[in-house]
Order: C-alpha cells, then sequence, then structure tokens
C-alpha cells in the first residue's frame, strides 16, 4: 500500500496555521481585486440593455375657422296671457264644465253659478219696465188732452205744465227700467263663468257648492301659443342690444319683423324646434342683482312648453374670426394655468402654456400659445415626457363646428 496520501494529508495539517496567519496578515483588501475581477468578467458576459420604444400617442391638429359665439341664460317660461277667472257675481258654484289642464276656446262656460236669483231679478226688472211705459203713457195722453183746454183757459196752464213734467219723468223712468233689465240680463250671463282668452285652463280652486263672488279665483287660462321666456342679463349684455331691443319697445320694428334667432335648450338637453325672438325690456336695472329682465317669445302649437318650466336661452352674440381651436380633453389645467402637450416634426413631445378663450361645444378656443396646424396630445399625455419621443397616431376627427346642445 502507498504512503503518498497519508504524506499529502499531513504536510496540509502542518501548512495550515502559517496559511491563517498570512491571511490575518494580509487583511481581505488584497481579495477585493480579485472578487471585482470576477464580478467584471461575469458582466461582460451579459447582453447590452434594448431602450424601450416611445410610447403611442393620440393627437389632433390646430384648426383655424370662423365660430359663431352664443350667450347663455336660464329661462322661465310663463304664459304669454294668464287670465285669472273669477266670477262677475256672486253666488253658490253649482257646476264645473271643464277638464283641469285642458286646452279651453275663448268663450267656453268653466264655471255655472245658481242663476235662480238673478232670473227672479230679471223678471222683476221686467215688470218695472213695464208699468213704467203704462205711466208713460198715461202722461203722454194727459199733455194731448190738456194741451187745447189750457190753450182755451178751460185749466189752469199750471195744470198742463204739471202733465209735461209727468211725462217728462215717466221718459227718464223708461231709460232706467231700460237700464235695469240689461243689467238683470247681464247678470243672469254672467252666472256663466267663462273662458276670456283661448289657452290651457288650471287646477280648479272652487268646488262646487262654494259661495263665490268677484273676489274669488276660480282658475287661470294660460295663453301658451305663444309662450313667453323670461331671463336676466346683465347690463353690459343688454347695452349691446339696447338699439334692437328699442326699437321694438317703441313700435319701430313689429314682433312679426324681429329676428327669430333665439334657441331655446330644454331640461333634457334637446333644442326646442322653434326659434323666438325678443318682445320686451323691463323698465329698470334691478339695483340688488345689477340684472335687467327681458321677455322673449315662442311658439307653441303644439303645447309642449308649459308655465314653470326651465330653459336655456341662447342666441348667438357674435362670430370670432379665425380662431384657433383644439379639442377640451387636450387642454390641462394646473392651478389656474392651462396647457397642451405640442409634438413637433421630430416627433418629440414639448408642453405649451397657452391662453384659452371660450369653449365651443367640445372644442376651445387658443387666443395665444399655439399655431394653425401644429399637433396636440389628445390621448396619452400622462406617457409623454418633455423633449422625450412619441409615436403620434391621428385620433379620430373632432367636431369644428359650435355644436347646437
Amino acid at each position: 500500500m502507498s504512503l503518498e496520501p497519508e504524506r499529502s494529508i499531513r504536510l496540509a495539517r502542518e501548512i495550515q496555521p502559517f496559511r491563517k496567519a498570512a491571511l490575518t496578515r494580509l487583511g481581505f483588501g488584497a481579495a477585493i481585486p480579485t472578487l471585482l475581477l470576477v464580478l467584471t468578467l461575469g458582466c461582460d458576459k451579459k447582453e447590452e440593455a434594448v431602450a424601450p420604444p416611445p410610447p403611442d400617442v393620440q393627437v389632433t391638429g390646430v384648426v383655424q375657422q370662423d365660430v359663431p359665439l352664443y350667450g347663455e341664460w336660464v329661462a322661465t317660461l310663463d304664459g304669454f296671457v294668464n287670465a285669472q277667472i273669477a266670477p262677475q257675481v256672486s253666488g253658490y258654484l253649482m257646476k264645473q264644465n271643464y277638464r283641469e289642464g285642458s286646452v279651453v276656446k275663448k268663450g267656453d262656460v268653466l264655471f255655472e253659478i245658481d242663476p235662480r236669483p238673478f232670473e227672479a231679478a230679471l223678471d222683476q226688472a221686467k215688470g218695472n219696465f213695464a208699468e213704467t211705459q203704462a205711466k208713460l203713457g198715461k202722461t203722454e195722453l194727459d199733455v194731448k188732452r190738456d194741451t187745447p183746454l189750457a190753450a182755451q183757459s178751460a185749466i189752469p196752464q199750471a195744470q198742463l205744465d204739471n202733465d209735461i213734467q209727468a211725462n217728462e219723468a215717466a221718459k227718464a223712468m223708461i231709460v232706467a227700467s231700460q237700464a235695469q233689465v240689461q243689467q238683470a240680463e247681464l247678470n243672469v250671463g254672467f252666472t256663466k263663468v267663462r273662458s276670456l282668452v283661448d289657452g290651457i285652463a288650471g287646477l280648479a280652486k272652487g268646488q262646487i257648492g262654494d259661495l263665490v263672488g268677484p273676489t274669488t279665483i276660480l282658475t287661470t287660462v294660460s295663453q301658451v301659443s305663444p309662450i313667453k321666456a323670461y331671463v336676466s342679463i346683465s347690463e353690459q349684455e343688454y347695452l349691446r342690444a339696447a338699439q334692437r331691443i328699442s326699437m321694438v319697445s317703441s313700435g319701430q320694428l313689429s314682433l312679426d319683423k324681429m329676428p327669430r334667432n333665439l334657441e331655446l335648450i330644454l331640461s333634457d338637453g334637446t333644442t326646442y324646434k322653434y326659434k323666438g325672438y325678443f318682445v320686451v325690456a323691463d323698465r329698470q336695472v334691478d339695483l340688488k342683482t345689477g340684472t335687467i329682465r327681458l321677455a322673449a317669445a315662442f311658439d307653441n302649437p303644439e303645447g309642449i312648453l308649459r308655465p314653470g318650466q326651465f330653459a336655456r336661452l341662447r342666441v348667438e352674440t357674435r362670430v370670432a374670426k379665425d380662431a384657433l381651436l383644439v379639442p377640451q380633453r387636450a387642454v390641462v389645467e394646473t392651478q389656474g394655468s392651462y396647457s397642451v402637450v405640442v409634438v413637433g416634426s421630430d416627433s418629440k413631445a414639448s408642453i405649451r402654456p397657452v391662453k384659452t378663450g371660450e369653449r365651443v361645444g367640445e372644442l376651445w378656443i387658443i387666443t395665444e400659445g399655439l399655431k394653425p396646424g401644429e399637433q396636440v396630445i389628445v390621448e396619452g399625455m400622462q406617457k409623454a415626457k418633455e423633449g422625450s419621443p412619441v409615436k403620434a397616431v391621428q385620433a379620430q376627427a373632432e367636431p369644428t363646428k359650435a355644436q347646437g346642445d
């Protein structure tokens, strides 16, 4: 058996203390360069990192065109005429002849009052009239008989004078009794309470059996075609249209010649199909609010609009010439400042501060900071960094006209 392995083991054991002592004296500093060399060699074997591709963003061009600008105000609708229906005589309410909320015509009988007391008064007035007619006939006969007798001095002249005065008094009584008959006939007619206008009759405020009179409002009939829309505008807005409004108020411009350029936006967002026109301005500016009340009129043949509804009144105020337009979603607001992200010809993004004007539909007028044709990001702005490259894709075309909704 060979002794070589045993000798090697024995030799290793003998030099182990000297190896530990040497490492202790040199420290670990001698081992660091070796470690770095190993790491460097390991890194050389790895592939270099690949830069990510530029992010995709959607862009659209800055459009330049003339844009009509609109003013909008909250409007309250009311009847063109609101006729309060009240009886002209006092009595007990016997009948209601209309359906509440229905369309009625001028002259339609809405309520009936017990006519019997008034019919009796009419009969009495007719009797008085017949009595005065008889008295008139007698006085005429007296004058005719006594006139030749007085001429012959057969009777005193004073008697003839009395006959003549009695005849004149009888004639006056005829006139008075005729008026009584006419008034009694009117009162009988007034027991039928009629509508004074064409329109929509409201809820009845009187019930069958109520004692009603001239101070009792039984219902209201509103003329709703045309219908009025009331708005309150600022003094400055009024001054811009004062000349046109004064022409209507003074009668220089008839209502049928007024331009029908007012639009009504209903509460469901739809635009009313008939356009309206201004008809009147209030006599003064409200001192508390600084506004003045105007009334506009809209045709309402189908009766869709009702008094008390709210809507928005819109009218074109001016045209912005060569306005620059971008979608509203392309504009970012930060603490009252506005900016857009522009993609240049080098496909790099840059943040551009801008000044904004009026909103037009889903677009925004830019008054400063952009040029026609420049490309602005509308989708993916969070991916774009200042000066970083991006991959621009044209977004779906945006509407470039003022929208009607």
